[in-house]
């Protein structure tokens, strides 16, 4: 479990990033932070990993304060997904998946067979081992690095706007296989994106945040779909859809993400699932 209390994040400039924010990221499920550029989501997940630092308030992860020990030594336990892959660009794909496992100690060769290992769990096939990432496509690109951030076998995964230097197509691949990944591994998954459908088809917690990370509904997606908190939310919903509401469809195998035309955009992940 992740907890934030009263956390504040203010940059040199006067900037207030963060501003008193407190919130409960439960563990083995994937919490999504939604919000419109400059809201502060991606300020509250560095500082998860010490990227940023908190100017005031406490950030736990199990209890423990993270504060108190080595950032370096917090990040290589926790997994790391940035937008365009963020891979070495002269360092081949296995060396790339292989780096946080050889820093923490393994030999070439395990940290090579691990990463073969998370080449497969990605969905990528072992040939492109020893390509270099120009050599790859974009969604290759973003599945070496989801392969790079599960090397460590981290509980914890943070995704910053992973797939949003993708077109829709590959985007949606993407989306598909974060679903199947987590259910597969379980993970504490903190995942930011500026999309509220992907926040939908993806989250098991769904925060929506405006300026300042004010948070202005947290609950699963049908809760936020059916029960909007306020007007505001109910627009923010509605903009992504050209306007057009969006509800939930309950089906014989789950629930469904339908625009207000009838359409489905999508499978939804089960609350609490």
């Amino acid at each position: 479990m992740i907890e934030f209390t009263s956390v504040t994040k203010r940059f040199p400039d006067g900037t207030t990033a963060v501003d008193d924010f407190s919130l409960v990221i439960p563990a083995h499920r994937t919490t999504v932070l939604v919000g419109s550029s400059g809201c502060g989501k991606t300020t509250l997940l560095r500082m998860i990993n010490r990227m940023v630092e908190p100017t005031d308030g406490r950030i736990e992860i199990d209890g423990e304060d993270v504060s108190t020990g080595s950032p370096v030594a917090l990040r290589r336990r926790i997994g790391y997904v940035m937008q365009n892959g963020g891979l070495l660009p002269h360092v081949t794909v296995a060396d790339n998946v292989a780096t946080v496992p050889r820093l923490n100690g393994q030999t070439r060769r395990a940290a090579r067979d691990r990463a073969l290992e998370l080449l497969d769990v990605v969905g990528l096939d072992r040939a492109l081992a020893d390509r270099y990432p120009a050599q790859l496509s974009g969604g290759q690109q973003q599945r070496v690095g989801v392969a790079r951030a599960l090397a460590a076998e981290p509980n914890i995964l943070l995704m910053d706007e992973p797939f949003g230097a993708v077109d829709p197509i590959v985007r949606a691949e993407l989306q598909r296989e974060v679903i199947r990944l987590q259910r597969e591994l379980d993970k504490t998954v903190v995942f930011v994106t500026h999309d509220v459908d992907e926040a939908f088809l993806l989250g098991d917690q769904v925060v929506i945040l405006a300026a300042g990370a004010r948070k202005l509904q947290v609950g699963t997606p049908s809760e936020i779909i059916e029960h909007p908190a306020d007007d505001f939310v109910s627009a923010f919903i509605g903009a992504e859809r050209g306007r057009r509401a969006l509800h939930i469809k309950h089906t014989p195998n789950g629930d469904v993400l339908v625009d207000g035309d009838g359409r489905t955009q999508g499978a939804l992940v089960a609350d609490g699932g």
